[in-house]
């Protein structure tokens, strides 16, 4: 047969930013695509909370709460983790946040709370994790999720764009020093989804006019169809690809915002 899996089954995959919007929808999707889930927030009342939706699906959930800011943190999830399943083979860099200054008036602390939430802790994370692949033999799947801003400039998010502009950049750099341990690292780049941290934002209708005048599909992403992608690269399925930025925008970096 030449199609083959993407199916999760037997996996163990650990998933930073689990609480909510996109990593609670990957979460709950990688669950019924076989796999069981690490799940890793600040949040641990969201945690349980998706942890039980994930039991209901008959997949084992590992609660692991922490601050991905902090070494220490990661450390302890990873170690708990891989004591508790035996394993990690999928590991997918999720927690991100956003500050939308003008750069005029970007303070430090401000440079400084983005890039270590959205490219220093993923970085650690992967680091912690990879290690854990390495240590198997066996390899393993490491998903960072980018952003568009990694590629295309937008307005009001220079500290975002340059960390997952760097989030891009580290995803072809660990790919390439990592393979020779079957480690494939690949990332997901997506455009405007309908989580808690866009919601706001997406309740501005000329906001959203705005942002559809650039997307070819005219539409708002749904989370569904992040999980698809994500399964896809975590899977057999893509098993010879590596170091890659897959966009999942409706079309919208054909030409930028």
């Amino acid at each position: 047969m030449l199609l083959p899996s993407f199916s999760l089954k037997g996996k163990v995959a650990c998933i930073t930013g689990a609480g909510r919007g996109i990593g609670r929808a990957l979460a709950i999707g990688f669950a019924e695509a076989g796999a069981d889930v690490g799940l890793m927030s600040r949040t641990e009342k969201d945690l349980l909370e998706v942890a039980a939706v994930i039991e209901e699906k008959g997949q084992k959930a590992y609660i692991l709460p922490g601050d991905v800011t902090k070494k220490e943190d990661i450390d302890s999830a990873i170690n708990t983790l891989h004591q508790q399943a035996g394993t990690i083979d999928i590991l997918v860099n999720n927690a991100g946040i956003n500050i939308r200054t003008p750069a005029f008036h970007v303070t430090e602390a401000e440079w400084d709370t983005i890039m270590q939430t959205n490219i220093k802790s993923a970085f650690m994370v992967s680091q912690a994790a990879g290690t854990v692949m390495k240590g198997k033999g066996e390899g393993g799947r490491i998903i960072n999720i980018s952003s568009v801003a990694g590629h295309t400039a937008l307005r009001t998010g220079v500290v975002y764009a340059s960390a997952k502009a760097a989030m891009i950049q580290m995803t072809k750099v660990l790919a390439f020093e990592w393979g020779v341990h079957k480690i494939q690292v690949n990332s997901i780049g997506p455009w405007y989804f309908e989580t808690p941290l866009t919601k706001e934002l997406l309740s501005n209708s000329e906001y959203v006019d705005e942002i559809l005048s650039v997307t070819p599909l005219k539409r708002i992403g749904r989370l569904p169809e992040l999980v698809g992608p994500a399964v896809f690269l975590a899977s057999d399925a893509a098993s010879y690809i590596t170091g890659q930025t897959l966009f999942v925008d409706g079309g919208m970096t054909i030409h930028g915002f």
